[in-house]
């Protein structure tokens, strides 16, 4: 397997897939029966890696190393200066201020939460609506997996699962496909975000959802 070695800063750039810009190739890859792998930035369909008489594919996805966070891991609480809310994320984490809030980062996993101004009610259609489209258009490879409402201690959130590429490491050129859970929560006019992503095939549910559920808003 090909190492990725600049991309373990690439939650940074991928988790803001859902609310920044990456810069990823421009050709789709070929689908492939043996897994869920990337989709193109114009068709969303999910695609892998494929061999041809020439051999790999060059614009395919790597296959990244798994980032399965472990169980014996601790969680810290995080108050985000300025936004009333506190979280907590797994300990030793890089941490980076965001205007709208903090990211935080550990080789191919990140989480970031995004703080703004609500402009309305929050519905799963409202979200499939108005931020799916907007994910799509920033995010090269993206695919849409699932719109659903969630109940977690901080009230109900909509949760937006999709697929999308990571950041192209800037010497090789290669980049691999990541999993996102995106947790879009309403509160006093505010519409507060969790951002979690992975490589495909990370066992992350459990600490995914000790992040989402350790949200509070102080405020």
């Amino acid at each position: 397997m090909r190492t990725v070695p600049a991309l373990l800063a690439l939650g940074v750039a991928a988790v803001i897939a859902g609310c920044g810009s990456s810069q990823s190739p421009t050709s789709s890859p070929a689908t492939s029966a043996a897994s869920t792998a990337s989709a193109s930035s114009t068709s969303g369909a999910a695609t892998s890696p494929t061999t041809t008489g020439a051999g790999v594919n060059p614009n395919a996805p790597e296959t990244l190393p798994p980032g399965d966070i472990p169980d014996t891991i601790a969680y810290v609480p995080y108050a985000v200066p300025g936004h009333r809310v506190t979280f907590s994320t797994p300990e030793g984490w890089a941490r980076r201020s965001t205007p709208d809030g903090v990211i935080f980062t550990d080789k191919l996993n990140a989480v970031q939460l995004i703080d703004t101004h609500a402009s309305g009610t929050i519905t799963a259609a409202s979200v499939k609506r108005t931020e799916v489209p907007k994910i799509r258009e920033r995010l090269k490879g993206f695919s849409l997996q699932s719109v659903s409402v969630v109940s977690r201690p901080a009230g109900p959130a909509i949760l937006v699962k999709y697929l999308g590429y990571s950041t192209p490491d800037p010497v090789t050129g290669k980049f691999g496909l990541l999993a996102f859970e995106r947790y879009v929560f309403l509160h006093k006019g505010r519409e507060v975000t969790l951002v979690l992503s992975s490589p495909l095939g990370s066992d992350n549910v459990d600490p995914w959802r000790k992040v989402t559920t350790s949200l509070r808003f102080t405020g």
